[in-house]
């Protein structure tokens, strides 16, 4: 197991630590309802120093990436981040990413712990004649996520961010602190406004530490995923899998099919979704991943792909997969919990609305 640059940081924190992706990683600190209201109310920070980051430079870094993703990556100005799927040739997803334009031959690549060698050989396989290259800069970067109300005025005050500084929803910006070279992106995973701060690991204990001593809860994965279920993002090995392209999973917004050419857009261009990915509500019980969707008849129609009790609203909340051509006209839906069909209602937005500015 690796552990992160937080790792001690964590233990002498009490957190309670398990295997994930690879690392040792904090599940939670305190109870997890707790670092979610912190998150919702306040400011609640994250260690997800296990992700994958990916540095692209060069004179066609731009044109790479934007033939990488299935998102439109030419017409963001520098400095604007860009979230997408990764596809291949036959439109099937292999991961989702985050790619940060920082200037016009410097493109960094945000990837999921668990895909980080499947991306990168993906990725190298397919530079073939750009002018670029990319380097893999994972062990050598940590991250930090600070999510909620509070953590643009956090950050003002230990001078990570300008009293003056206004950054926009997915924006990036690069900054020295302490002579080390610190990107700052307004982005996160949790439906609150926040920033993520990619650093050298040298850099990550202080200012994880005087985040700590001003007021920021620390959080763990726990209360990440519920946060982001919540907010209806979705999680790869959930609802983005590698048998299914991203029309199936609820990501039409992110496949710019009036591009140019792009890994998968052939395939995507005359695709018919086998699948609809609904948000789901029950009064009653606590759905899970996996569990069985069925409509008004008892017909099986789908799955769980995310559930968990939510926080902020106080019910059992779901993703689920469902195949299109059984799915109900009249919109009723049930999830088998603890062997009981139970009704689940179904939503049209977000779970949580949060204070996103995404």
């Amino acid at each position: 197991m690796k552990q992160t640059s937080l790792y001690n940081e964590h233990i002498k924190l009490k957190a309670k630590m398990i295997p994930f992706a690879g690392f040792e990683m904090p599940i939670q600190y305190d109870s997890i309802k707790l670092e979610c209201l912190a998150v919702r109310n306040s400011c609640g920070i994250f260690d997800v120093g296990h992700m994958g980051e990916f540095l692209v430079t060069g004179k066609e870094a731009v044109n790479f990436v934007d033939y990488l993703i299935s998102n439109d990556f030419s017409s963001p100005a520098f400095g604007k981040a860009v979230y997408s799927p990764i596809c291949r040739e036959n439109g099937t997803i292999i991961d989702d990413l985050i790619a940060y334009k920082i200037k016009s031959e410097k493109i960094l690549l945000c990837v999921n712990a668990s895909n980080i060698k499947k991306d990168w050989d993906w990725i190298n396989s397919h530079i073939n004649n750009f002018e670029c290259e990319i380097e893999d800069i994972s062990d050598l970067t940590s991250l930090v996520a600070i999510q909620g109300p509070k953590s643009e005025e956090y950050l003002k005050n230990l001078n990570i961010l300008d009293k003056s500084q206004n950054i926009s929803s997915f924006s990036v910006i690069e900054k020295k602190i302490d002579e080390k070279n610190i990107i700052i992106a307004r982005t996160g995973y949790t439906g609150e406004d926040g920033f993520e701060l990619f650093c050298p690991n040298l850099a990550i204990k202080n200012i994880w530490s005087e985040l700590v001593n001003i007021g920021a809860k620390p959080c763990g994965l726990a209360a990440r995923d519920v946060l982001r279920t919540e907010a209806c993002f979705p999680l790869y090995g959930n609802e983005l899998i590698d048998t299914i392209t991203p029309l199936d999973a609820g990501l039409k917004w992110t496949v710019k099919l009036s591009k140019g050419q792009f890994l998968g857009k052939k395939t995507l261009l005359d695709y018919l979704p086998r699948f609809q990915l609904v948000k789901l509500v029950c009064e009653k019980g606590i759905p899970r991943s996996n569990y069985e969707v069925y409509n008004n008849e008892k017909q099986l129609v789908g799955s769980v792909t995310s559930g968990t009790m939510s926080v902020s609203i106080q019910k059992g909340i779901a993703l689920a997969r469902i195949e299109k051509l059984l799915m109900p006209q009249d919109k009723i839906f049930y999830i088998k919990i603890r062997n009981k069909l139970v009704e689940a209602k179904l939503s049209a937005k977000s779970f949580v609305s949060g204070g996103s500015k995404q």
